[in-house]
């Protein structure tokens, strides 16, 4: 693959000629940052798992971009993903530390996603909830240089640069984590029509308060993973077994504090997937991963702090 190609970059997005402070003042719109602002985004949230914490990091990118000596910058594409990769290794370092002390599971922040994210398999595995969460074992470092390698196609010459780090060390790394995901991270059915299908029955079966029906459409050996962080209640503990979880989930339906509640289908991380609302506003996303004998994993978002960026989509 040229270095210059980028997978999941769907737009023509060509290096620009280095920053002439000359031009300034400038249409905003063609600075670099902007122009690479998606990119950074992409990166920055498969680093973190969490929207929030990905806008910061292009926050504080922007002010150091601001604050560089443009002249100096050659490539600003490149400077801005080494930036934006060394504030999320940073940033996420510290957040490890903070989520040994989590209550319940933990699961990444929900990102709606257009509709054609979906039909784009690459795309959607790579952003998936699941995948995200597989990222989260995977130490700092070795996260940075599977989401540059795998999801983007860096070289790993330009990871060396990135990271500072030796070649063969990133060598070493980028296989050592590659094998990490692939032995956790087992392929499931991604077809959209059948998602799509299994999403209207599911979102049927839980409108009308179907045990059975919700439990047909469960694999037997699924899991469900229910994330309140403390904030709001959920399972502390992942529920296993087709019966066990849509007892659960009908159970949770049945409680007068979710009486209201509504059910819409929506892309998020790349697949098909429920919102449960009230009074419009997001209060859970619901994604899940798709085997031949129905829905294997079930991951329920409902800590408000994680749902905010679905409020204000």
């Amino acid at each position: 693959m040229e270095s210059t190609e980028r997978k999941n970059d769907r737009t023509p997005d060509p290096d620009p000629e280095p920053y002439d402070p000359d031009a300034e003042p400038c249409d905003p719109a063609l600075d670099p940052y902007f122009e690479h602002r998606r990119l950074l985004f992409a990166t920055a949230y498969r680093m973190l798992g969490s929207v929030s914490d990905a806008e910061d990091v292009l926050q504080d990118a922007w002010l150091n971009w601001n604050a560089a000596d443009r002249s100096a910058v050659r490539n600003p594409r490149a400077y801005l993903v080494r930036t934006v990769t060394n504030l999320s290794l940073s940033r996420l370092t510290s957040a490890r530390a903070k989520r040994e002390q989590y209550v319940g599971p933990w699961l990444p922040e929900p990102l709606l996603t257009s509709p054609d994210a979906a039909e784009d398999t690459e795309l959607a595995d790579s952003v998936s909830t699941a995948m995200l969460v597989v990222l989260e074992t995977l130490a700092p470092v070795e996260r940075a240089v599977f989401v540059l390698r795998e999801v983007f196609g860096y070289a790993h010459a330009e990871i060396a640069e990135i990271l500072d780090r030796p070649e063969p060390t990133v060598r070493q790394i980028a296989r050592r984590a590659r094998d990490h995901v692939q032995s956790r991270r087992p392929r499931y059915d991604t077809d959209p029509e059948r998602r799509a299908r299994i999403t209207a029955q599911f979102i049927e079966a839980c409108a009308g308060g179907d045990l059975n029906a919700v439990m047909e459409l469960l694999a037997p050996d699924v899991t469900c993973w229910s994330d309140g962080g403390g904030k709001v209640t959920a399972a502390r503990r992942p529920l296993h077994g087709a019966d066990h979880v849509a007892r659960w989930i009908i159970g949770v339906l049945n409680k007068p504090q979710t009486a209201g509640v509504a059910f819409r289908p929506a892309v998020v991380n790349g697949e098909s997937a429920v919102l449960w609302t009230f009074a419009g506003t997001p209060v859970a996303a619901l994604t899940y991963d798709l085997a031949q004998d129905g829905i294997k994993n079930l991951r329920l978002q409902v800590n408000p702090e994680k749902l905010k960026g679905l409020s204000a989509s």
